[in-house]
């Protein structure tokens, strides 16, 4: 097992919709932030985020230790005022959540990581097309931010896009915006990518199953 989740870890380094996370200092009591716990601890502290795996094809899924999370970065139903139609996804990015908006004024809300400062997306899209451990290229922009990025990476643990991918277009365009799975769990609520969503690989699982193409999607900051 720990050979396997050293792969998982191996990509943190990585910019694009990956990038390391940063943070200063303890927050809310008692609570220290994922990201300034990740930085600290050792390999073993580390590999304390993983209790076990999931079933999945190609690759099994590492289970997050989510007692390591805030409780309201956990997925779970909640009440939903926005007036949005079933089966519309709704990106808070100032709030750090995504809703799937579900009949009965509900919604399935989850924790997700976002864009950093100048780095984030907004506006209304449509799922254009789904992936499963999809491969991953950095764009133009992030190879000249950074140009030791690969070119392409296969889909798998150490991929930056995770178990699952959401593509949004606008029309026809891609807008290369994702929301996808990530192998960097204490980035959750955080703002640290480089402009994608990122969630939990079980959560983007779990929303990748309920979404279908062509599903609309609003995101909002600000």
């Amino acid at each position: 097992m720990l050979a396997r989740l050293l792969l998982v870890l191996t990509i943190g380094a990585l910019a694009a919709c990956n990038t390391a996370t940063t943070a200063d200092g303890p927050a809310r009591g008692d609570w220290v932030s994922p990201a300034v716990l990740a930085q600290a601890v050792s390999l073993d502290g580390t590999t304390a985020w993983y209790t076990g795996y999931r079933d999945d094809e190609p690759f099994d899924i590492p289970l997050v230790n989510r007692s390591l999370m805030r409780p309201e970065l956990m997925r779970q139903q909640v009440s939903y005022t926005g007036g949005e139609a079933p089966g519309t996804i709704v990106v808070d990015i100032d709030g750090r959540f995504l809703y799937l908006v579900e009949e009965g004024g509900k919604a399935m809300r989850y924790g997700i990581g976002v864009g950093r400062n100048g780095f984030s997306w907004r506006g209304a899209a449509r799922v254009g097309r789904k992936g499963v451990w999809p491969g991953w290229g950095p764009t133009d922009n992030m190879l000249r931010i950074n140009p030791d990025l690969p070119t392409y990476m296969e889909g798998g643990l150490e991929n930056p896009l995770g178990a699952r991918a959401l593509y949004l277009y606008q029309g026809d365009r891609d807008t290369l915006f994702r929301i996808h799975g990530t192998n960097e769990p204490w980035s959750i609520g955080e703002a640290v990518s480089s402009g994608c969503v990122r969630m939990l690989n079980e959560d983007i699982v779990d929303l990748y199953e309920r979404v279908p193409v062509g599903a609309r999607v609003l995101v909002r900051q600000g």
